[in-house]
């Protein structure tokens, strides 16, 4: 008869979120925890790979109605970083921030740049926070509602149709040092999708819908 394999346990979010080796310390995290996100894996490499992405890469995809169920996505970590972008048109002026989730203090603040799209902004705040929170030895999440931002940086690259210009030359040397970044640093900073139907606009939004 052949043997159980060992399995790896991702907790987004819990009582204390992590890779656990044994469904005993897992559960732990996670049972009687409203919210709890979870998910078993088969090698330690996997689960540490999921763990510093986003929770909804690998759960809560069975139905659209578990997609927007609260029991399912909890609530949001308020001890985090959020951010967003703005553009007035896409392609348009450009800015982007990042704030205190529960606080909603502005901790930076980029742009205006005079022509730019709103992917770019949202990939570049997301860089921006994860080399803040490296520079600063944070252990906090970050949050964004912009899941193709969240892929350019775990693939490393862009792709975009914004043509390099004089007018947009500025911004580009900005994604130039963004994409570098990613190439020389690692980070532990999970980064996750905002859950805007069930939490409302996120604390970074700069409320000009």
């Amino acid at each position: 008869m052949a043997k159980n394999k060992k399995k790896f346990y991702v907790v987004w979010q819990g009582r204390t979120a992590g890779v656990f080796d044994n469904w005993k310390d897992c559960e732990a995290q996670v049972k009687g925890f409203d919210g709890a996100r979870y998910k078993s894996f088969l090698s330690k490499t996997e689960a540490e790979t999921a763990f510093k992405q986003s929770s909804g890469a690998f759960v809560g995809k069975k139905s659209a109605a578990t997609k927007t169920s609260k029991s399912v996505v909890g609530k949001p970590l308020l001890e985090s970083l959020s951010v967003d972008a703005a553009c007035s048109g896409n392609p348009g002026e450009l800015e982007y921030q990042g704030v205190h989730t529960r606080t909603k203090e502005l901790l930076f603040h980029m742009g205006p740049f005079p022509l730019g799209t709103v992917n770019i902004g949202e990939f570049l705040a997301i860089v921006h926070g994860l080399a803040l929170l490296k520079k600063h030895n944070s252990p906090v999440p970050m949050y964004t509602d912009s899941k193709t931002a969240m892929a350019w940086v775990r693939n490393k690259k862009i792709k975009t149709t914004l043509e390099r210009t004089t007018k947009t030359e500025e911004l580009f040397k900005l994604v130039d040092r963004a994409l570098v970044w990613l190439e020389n640093n690692t980070y532990t900073t999970k980064i996750i999708k905002w859950e805007t139907k069930v939490w409302g606009e996120i604390p970074a939004d700069f409320g000009r819908k």
